[in-house]
């Protein structure tokens, strides 16, 4: 459904200034580019053998000597903040590399070594979509979002859950499933999607975070991918239950779900996001105004979007958009009343 890698846009002075204020923009090594001086690479197997797209790879000794302080330094930064101090406990012992998507990502494994515990973090090209991508969750979604920039690197935490394509394969045929509750939160979650123009959640782009109830267990779906915020053209690509590999799910949501069911998840779902809205309302729309003025898509994408907008809700408000920011702006609006 989607053609071709999407183009990638430099963070602008306008969103520094933005990140800067909202305390994004952090003083830590740019890493990026030394990161991809590995001279070696094997396949990474998860840990039931099964193969991945992320290849383990490997530096010469004087490369990764330099490397590991700063890893460390922007894994101490990017959990306890600026007043992070070195912990000589702290430990990189592997670097995945995945070549795939538009943001060519590092995952960086940290080890504690008092107690052999493991924690994650990425390290990206900086790229506005994505950005925007990433604080547009923060404000609407109820995920909270951790992430640093410096120059042309972005440093992302790790979302934990279990890989979407996982889940379908592995999880959805299990009998003891609570299908209605998972039937719900996918629905919540392609309508949360669909409303900030956040595209491309096929399986492999989100995870399922399931977490034991005193009586049930629940479920949140959480995207994981955020390159294509706001960029194409295609209307259908924001819709999470078009995608061929969410099939599965989209079945039993109609098959466990009626009509009012869904109507009643949908109206949840607005009236939540409508009061984060509200009470970020300064961060909204100061981000909104930013992106309504900067070029986040070919203008082509921005046209054809803004007709198969108006189709779908039946309006003309679409029509005189100008810009990506300025669809999402108006969508966001229509679909909230905020």
């Amino acid at each position: 459904m989607i053609p071709a890698r999407k183009v990638m846009y430099e963070v602008s002075q306008s969103l520094r200034q933005y990140l800067y204020h909202f305390d994004r923009l952090r003083d830590i090594p740019r890493v990026y580019s030394e990161l991809t001086r590995f001279t070696g690479a094997v396949p990474y197997d998860d840990p039931q053998g099964r193969e991945t797209l992320w290849l383990t790879v490997m530096y010469p000794p004087e490369v990764i000597a330099e490397l590991r302080p700063r890893l460390i330094r922007i894994y101490s930064e990017l959990k306890i903040g600026r007043n992070a101090v070195e912990h000589e406990h702290l430990l990189v012992d592997r670097v995945d590399f995945g070549d795939f998507g538009n943001s060519k990502p590092f995952r960086i494994r940290v080890t504690n070594l008092f107690n052999d515990n493991s924690d994650y973090f990425y390290v990206k090209q900086a790229d506005a979509s994505r950005i925007y991508g990433l604080e547009l969750e923060h404000i609407l979604s109820p995920n909270r979002i951790n992430y640093m920039v410096k120059g042309n690197t972005l440093i992302e935490e790790h979302i934990a859950g279990v890989p979407g394509d996982v889940f379908l394969r592995d999880y959805l045929p299990d009998p003891k499933l609570n299908k209605v509750r998972i039937a719900k939160e996918f629905t919540k979650f392609t309508e949360r999607s669909f409303i900030r123009l956040l595209g491309d959640m096929r399986s492999v782009n989100y995870v399922v975070d399931i977490t034991p109830d005193f009586e049930e267990v629940q479920y949140r779906v959480r995207p994981i991918d955020f390159d294509q915020q706001s960029y194409e053209g295609n209307g259908n690509i924001y819709l999470a239950f078009r995608f061929n590999s969410n099939r599965p799910v989209t079945r039993l949501a109609f098959n466990v779900l009626n009509r009012k069911s869904i109507d009643q998840y949908v109206n949840e779902e607005h009236a939540q996001m409508a009061r984060r809205a509200k009470v970020e309302s300064t961060r909204l729309r100061a981000l909104l105004g930013i992106m309504r003025r900067e070029q986040i898509a070919p203008l082509e994408h921005v046209h054809r979007l803004a007709l198969e907008l108006d189709r779908m809700h039946g309006t003309t408000d679409f029509r005189d958009c100008k810009s990506m920011g300025e669809l999402t702006a108006e969508h966001i609006s229509l679909m909230l009343g905020v």
